[in-house]
């Protein structure tokens, strides 16, 4: 059957479908059309049906490869979607009379799903003002936690290959500057970019790829494909279609979240998801390959919106849906600021337990846009341990001064490759003694890059109080109890004249100027 026909029989299956279903359920259907399939949503269930299509990254054609994907559909997405995808459904009857899992020959297959409620996407719930800090926590745990189980790509597979990957980068770019050239336009720098920046990274990505950091990933994580579910945060449709797309370095993967949230306006949000998620992942080692990720993920995004505002104006259209609809040339302009964004500014902290240093970094590298490296958390990594797992309880020792050193050394290396990569870097620890803060100014200096000192402070009972407090929640990778706060605060060493210069000294026992404490920050320059 010739393709045209072809569609226009499946798209007569949907219509009678669709009032098969309103008359078995008594309620209206909603249909919904996306570019490769339709949707029936009644008041608990949807059922995706695939159009019979040949695209360039899809094969749809026959019944079999949509009965594949259908399958592949729901393996996939009940990693992060178990309680949304139900199974496969076997279409029977004829195109005119179809019948859910009827007797006799199936003539189509359709992915069933449970619905979710209204309003329940990140997308939406955004829009609505409703998207919380805690929502954003929760997914980047959520995707670090998926991608550390997700199958790793075998070394002669080809995933992940470097030069496909920057083929795929100049392939989205050329597609936007097909549809958009006006908008393209301005944006001379971006091709060059993309291609140097390919040829720099193509060692790193090709060590990842040896060191399995290529995995079976989601493919599509933007803000509509991820939801509040109850009190669980749900990602679905992930890419079924196209095994390239999904088999990825995690860093691509993970990348494309952050890169929504820059396009939506919301860039504390991004940096937020961007520590947690490399805080659980553990991948700070390759955050070199982070901002060609976030370019690339922009620029499909961006080739997408201008494919649907083409699709919209040939309809008559307004070329943007109205409902926070993020459009081509927003994702452009985020692939541009991320490529030209270089930063590089070094900032430590010092100061005793409970004396503010990471809720006070947590609020700069939202509102700054920085990379932060924890002790706390870089101190259990190094023993095998989760951020909130009990050293104690579990018998490991990693306050000796041994695991000290190695994680100030940890620290170190990783806050010379976040700056070699143009990030605005934090280090969150004590630094209690000169000779931890010494390297530190020392990288600072090699590289030739603003240097300060967080010097944060309050009164010793009201440590004291604050440390009790934690103890009593669990909710941080901080183990410091009173024994410890006492035993450091007769050891530590104030800063010297020298370092004092360079220091923002924070009273966290007084109210806090987030925002002129960034402006500080971001003031400093290379004395």
């Amino acid at each position: 059957m010739p393709a045209a026909a072809a569609l226009a029989d499946r798209e007569r299956l949907v219509v009678a479908l669709a009032r098969s279903l309103e008359a078995t359920t008594g309620a209206p259907v909603e249909r919904v059309e996306t570019h490769l399939s339709w949707l029936l949503l009644t008041r608990d269930l949807a059922f995706k049906i695939k159009k019979p299509l040949t695209l360039p990254f899809a094969d749809f054609a026959d019944l079999d490869a949509r009965r594949r994907c259908c399958t592949e559909e729901v393996r996939l997405n009940a990693r992060l979607a178990p309680s949304i995808y139900l199974g496969v459904t076997a279409i029977g009857g004829s195109v005119d009379a179809p019948v859910l899992d009827g007797d006799g020959p199936a003539i189509e297959y359709a992915v069933r799903m449970r619905r979710f409620a209204p309003g329940a996407l990140f997308s939406q719930r955004l829009a609505a003002g409703l998207l919380t800090a805690d929502d954003i926590d929760r997914l980047a745990e959520r995707i670090a936690r998926f991608h550390a189980a997700a199958p790793r790509a075998e070394p002669d597979s080809g995933w992940g290959d470097p030069a496909a990957r920057a083929a795929a980068a100049l392939q989205a770019f050329d597609g936007c500057a097909a549809l958009a050239p006006d908008h393209v336009l301005g944006c001379a720098t971006l091709r060059p970019w993309l291609d140097a920046q390919a040829t720099q990274l193509a060692p790193l990505w090709a060590a990842r790829r040896a060191a399995g950091c290529v995995r079976e990933c989601h493919g599509d994580l933007h803000l509509a494909n991820v939801l509040v579910d109850g009190d669980e945060v749900l990602a679905f449709d992930g890419i079924e279609f196209a095994p390239s797309l999904r088999w990825i370095d995690v860093i691509d993967d993970a990348a494309f979240t952050a890169m929504d949230l820059q396009a939506h306006g919301r860039h504390d949000l991004a940096w937020r998801y961007t520590n947690a998620w490399l805080d659980h992942a553990g991948e700070h080692a390759g955050i070199a390959a982070w901002r060609y990720a976030v370019v690339y993920r922009a620029l499909v995004r961006a080739h997408v919106g201008f494919i649907r505002a083409a699709q919209r104006r040939e309809a008559g259209l307004p070329a943007h849906n109205g409902d926070g609809e993020v459009s081509g040339a927003a994702y452009l302009a985020v692939a541009v600021r991320a490529a030209q964004r270089n930063d590089r500014r070094l900032l430590i902290t010092h100061g005793l337990p409970g004396s503010g240093k990471s809720w006070l970094t947590q609020h700069l590298l939202e509102r700054a846009g920085a990379i932060r490296l924890r002790s706390d958390v870089e101190r259990k990594r190094l023993a095998g341990l989760a951020p909130l797992d009990d050293s104690r309880t579990l018998g490991v020792e990693i306050y000796d001064a041994t695991s000290t050193a190695r994680t100030y050394e940890r620290l170190l290396a990783l806050a010379r490759v976040s700056l070699q990569s143009g990030h605005a870097t934090i280090v969150d620890a004590a630094f209690l003694r000169r000779d931890e803060r010494a390297p530190f100014t020392a990288l600072a200096h090699e590289l030739g890059v603003p240097y300060t000192v967080l010097a944060c402070h309050a009164p010793l009972a009201l440590l004291r109080e604050r440390v009790a407090a934690r103890g009593l929640r669990r909710d941080d990778a901080s183990e410091a109890d009173l024994a410890v706060l006492d035993s450091l605060h007769a050891v530590a060493e104030p800063l010297d004249a020298g370092e004092r210069a360079a220091a923002l000294d924070i009273d966290t026992a007084a109210t806090w100027d987030a925002a002129g404490t960034t402006a500080a920050w971001l003031a400093r320059r290379v004395a």
